[in-house]
């Protein structure tokens, strides 16, 4: 059951992402990503208010995601990243990314804090952060 409401060009545009921002980070790196991103859709708080659909999301401008200035984002999804995305759309949850609604890839360590949201943990080269219960409630469902 679909966490967040999607048609089949949805879900092809978060495969995309997903392989763009992350395949370098394997299939888990890339559900990572997949889960920040239904999490800024289900979040509405924060530089997420009204994000309501995919494209909102994706192309959110400030605050959406680098990998949708680069060719390889509009290259057409493989059935593999299809079929990630519809893992996280469907509400599977990866930790540390489980409730993230950023991340990034620092040249060191992780802070413990980014735009004062929590580190929750690093998978590979980047580091995931997650908004308080109380300021994001929906990524909490």
């Amino acid at each position: 059951m679909a966490v967040i409401r999607t048609n089949s060009n949805d879900v092809q545009t978060l495969a995309r992402l997903m392989r763009a921002e992350a395949e370098g980070e394997g299939e888990q790196g890339m559900l990572m990503v997949g889960n920040v991103g239904v999490n800024r859709i289900l979040g509405d708080c924060l530089d997420f208010k009204n994000i309501r659909s995919m494209d909102d999301m994706v192309y959110q401008s400030p605050g959406g995601f680098e990998a949708i200035q680069k060719s390889y984002f509009y290259q057409r999804a493989r059935d593999r990243d299809v079929r990630l995305a519809q893992r996280v759309i469907n509400g599977e949850r990866f930790w540390p990314a489980s409730n993230a609604l950023w991340f990034f890839r620092p040249a060191g360590s992780c802070p413990p804090t980014w735009y004062n949201q929590q580190n929750t943990g690093r998978f590979k080269a980047h580091c995931f952060f997650t908004p308080s219960g109380e300021d994001c409630p929906q990524v909490y469902r």
